[in-house]
């Protein structure tokens, strides 16, 4: 339905030098929430190549009040929350996450910086766009909306809720949300569904004829929210 456009990227080589994008795992995340209430729920999907070998999410207790505008996007309630246990108890998961691939989200600043309210920094962990390196820091980030901007900048929305919609994953998603998602958790603004949808649009990639030699490099690349960010990773070419 819609062509790659070859004549907007950037095109990478994998050298050997770089992970591919089935080396390591890819930790999708969402949170509902902000930064008066804090993080009220997360969603994590861990995917391997294009299939989900994970997921975790749960309802988190607030740190502050939950607004009636928050409370109508994500339907959570005080109520909902009460004796939950806060955000910050997932320490060492999220940290073990990072150590072990890279995070991904839809508009990731978002959630690199509802994270950090939390953590400013996560343990000494890889930094998966240049192997051999290693950072304390959350990112470097892969995320789906600055991809589809960039692969795809003919489209008029880039929203989450219309990326599926315009590529047919819908139906797909549903199918995934009742395999993984509490009951009550099957919508946009749950945390565990706007993931899967977000890991639906990033293991679709692997699957376009375009993309077959896509290194993980490439993704961070075309990740990045701006030029500078791009060009400080430097550029090589996508295919042997």
């Amino acid at each position: 339905m819609f062509d790659f456009v070859k004549s907007n990227l950037v095109l990478l080589s994998y050298s050997g030098q770089r992970f591919s994008v089935i080396e390591v795992p890819i930790h999708v995340i969402d949170f509902e929430g902000s930064r008066q209430s804090g993080i009220v729920e997360y969603g994590v999907v861990t995917l391997q190549g294009a299939k989900v070998v994970g997921t975790q999410t749960r309802l988190c207790a607030p740190i502050g009040t939950i607004s009636d505008r928050d409370r109508l996007q994500h339907g959570i309630t005080e109520e909902a929350v009460s004796g939950q246990v806060g955000f910050d108890a997932e320490w060492d998961f999220f940290a073990e996450l990072r150590e072990s691939g890279p995070l991904c989200a839809h508009n990731a600043a978002v959630e690199d910086g509802l994270l950090r309210s939390v953590w400013p920094y996560p343990r000494s962990s890889p930094d998966f766009s240049e192997q051999g390196q290693c950072v304390a820091s959350w990112g470097p980030w892969l995320d789906t909306l600055y991809l589809y901007r960039r692969l795809y900048p003919q489209l008029q929305s880039h929203k989450l809720r219309d990326l599926i919609v315009l590529f047919d994953l819908q139906a797909l998603l549903d199918e995934q949300a009742a395999l993984y998602c509490p009951e009550k958790r099957r919508r946009y603004h749950c945390a565990l569904y706007d993931t899967l949808a977000s890991a639906l649009l990033l293991s679709r990639l692997y699957d376009d004829s375009d993309l077959q030699s896509m290194s993980l490099h490439w993704l961070f690349l075309q990740s990045a929210s701006t030029d500078a960010a791009r060009e400080s990773m430097g550029q090589q070419d996508l295919f042997n």
